[in-house]
């Protein structure tokens, strides 16, 4: 296929939270850019993921999981996700298989009714379930909603991504390149370091935690005279209860999301990492304006 002939369009990730939007992009990709937790809504920011191909390039974007918002926090997360569907020449809809149809989902199409952009159902998870179950929740779903596609598929797996794929690509123009072939997000590295860090606080702290965190990387830069590359990091909470949580019993808590989060940087940016991390109380955060922008939850900008 010559230059010439190459496609390129954009593709919406969107679902209920914890459906496995980030785990499909990461599989695509073939490295983590999206980090995983099996707590929902663990995706807070748009995720542009980029993928290059012998069919040309497809640009993913990894939107938060779709819910009722509860906070300021929340309601940014949900505009985000439903801004994106009239932006995208694709969007893929992501459901658990074993789950089935839930309320979420309903709420999900009834704003998918509103936009011209064609519309996969993706049936994720199809390893937790007996091929038989399939039929009947394919049924279910062509019931509510004229999807152009149906695709069942496991993102753990890798089942069936190919065949998605190819499918995403038949619907996509001919154009040109947006990124680099060697690029795989648009992200900064500050970025990705800081949601690094996220990643293994969800994994190892306490349920009343993960979603009143934040983490900012405030200083990164390489020691004199070494190839070690400093990295400093506050992680903010709004009660000091979760303080306490984080930090752990002298602290070895926080040298343990430390010393995960320091093995993923590494791989990063392909150097030895000193990673330093403070814990800090903002209470209330996630409903304050000036916190969310300064954390990167900007509305305005949706």
């Amino acid at each position: 296929m010559t230059e010439n002939e190459k496609k390129s369009g954009f593709v919406a990730l969107i679902g209920r939270p914890n459906v496995g939007k980030s785990t499909l992009l990461n599989h695509v990709l073939g490295q983590k850019i999206a980090i995983m937790s099996n707590k929902p809504q663990t995706t807070r920011n748009r995720i542009q993921g980029v993928y290059t191909g012998d069919k040309g390039q497809i640009v993913f974007i990894d939107t938060p999981g779709i819910h009722k918002p509860k906070h300021r926090l929340g309601d940014f997360m949900t505009k985000i996700a439903q801004n994106t569907f009239n932006e995208v020449d694709v969007i893929l809809f992501l459901v658990d298989a074993k789950e089935g149809k839930g309320r979420g989902d309903e709420f999900i199409i009834e704003r998918l009714k509103n936009v011209n952009t064609p519309v996969f159902l993706i049936i994720n998870k199809i390893d937790d379930v007996h091929p038989d179950e399939l039929l009947p929740l394919i049924k279910e779903y062509s019931q509510l909603y004229p999807f152009k596609e149906i695709i069942p598929v496991s993102a753990l797996e890798g089942n069936n991504v190919t065949t998605l794929l190819e499918q995403v690509y038949a619907y996509l123009y001919t154009g040109p390149q947006f990124y680099p072939e060697d690029q795989v997000t648009d992200h900064p590295e500050r970025f990705l370091m800081a949601e690094m860090i996220r990643e293994k606080i969800l994994h190892l702290t306490e349920e009343e935690v993960p979603h009143s965190i934040a983490v900012e990387i405030e200083q990164i830069k390489r020691r004199e005279n070494t190839e070690t590359v400093y990295v400093g990091a506050v992680v903010v909470v709004e009660r000091s209860s979760q303080k306490g949580i984080i930090i752990g019993k002298q602290g070895k808590m926080l040298k343990e999301i430390g010393k995960r989060a320091r093995e993923d940087i590494q791989r990063l940016l392909g150097s030895k990492i000193f990673l330093e991390l403070w814990v800090k109380v903002e209470k209330d955060w996630r409903n304050k304006p000036k916190h969310l922008k300064n954390f990167g939850y900007n509305n305005e900008e949706y």
